[in-house]
């Protein structure tokens, strides 16, 4: 005589697979909340990025175009500000990419609508249309998916735009008015005139003899 499993064992084990499911859809979220988390704090993150290397393009500007006899003690300023600034950026990178966050680098390759925001073209004689001629916003991927999309200018064909020259050396400048003379108009200069001329002399009647 064979014995019978008891009539409540199937809703036993339907109770466990239930509970197991509310663990695994728990766990699931709480591995996309802290993902997320995750994800903003990257994000945040980035906008340091761009003030370091901001901050290293002006430090080497700084060193760069100093007029007159340059100072040593400023050129040795902006050298270390530039070795200390790099070395900043450098970390950064590292502890990003540690966490499999790491920039595009679009410069001469075609432009994803997904990871790329045009904001316009420049023709350039060399370079295949609608490439990136250069990236005014860094874009970064986590892992595989955009992170931050870049903002980029695209290459059109046509010969390179000319560089911006002296504004006040090209034709048609308005000259510095400090530069000027200081103009008084014709009544100011009569009215002065009459302050400073002398008194007109009487003459003297001659004595009829």
């Amino acid at each position: 005589m064979t014995t019978q499993p008891p009539p409540d064992a199937p809703d036993a084990a339907a109770a466990d697979l239930i509970k197991l499911r509310r663990r695994v859809e728990a766990l699931g979220r709480k591995r996309d909340e802290a993902d997320d988390r995750l994800r903003k704090l990257l994000a945040a993150l980035l906008p340091l990025d761009d003030l370091l290397a901001d901050t290293a393009m002006r430090a080497e500007q700084l060193g760069e175009h100093r007029t007159g006899r340059p100072d040593p003690q400023a050129v040795a300023v902006a050298i270390a500000l530039r070795e200390q600034v790099d070395a900043a950026h450098r970390l950064l990178r590292s502890e990003l990419a540690r966490c499999d966050v790491r920039p595009m680098e679009l410069t001469g390759k075609a432009a994803d609508p997904v990871e790329a925001r045009v904001l316009s073209v420049e023709p350039h004689p060399t370079a295949p249309a609608d490439t990136v001629l250069r990236e005014t916003v860094t874009g970064f991927r986590l892992g595989l998916t955009a992170l931050r999309q870049a903002e980029v200018v695209l290459a059109t064909p046509g010969p390179a735009p000319e560089p911006a020259g002296d504004p006040a050396a090209t034709d048609g400048a308005v000259p510095d008015r400090r530069a000027q003379p200081h103009r008084t108009s014709r009544a100011r200069r009569r009215a002065q005139g009459k302050k400073t001329s002398p008194l007109p002399r009487k003459r003297r009647s001659r004595r009829h003899r």
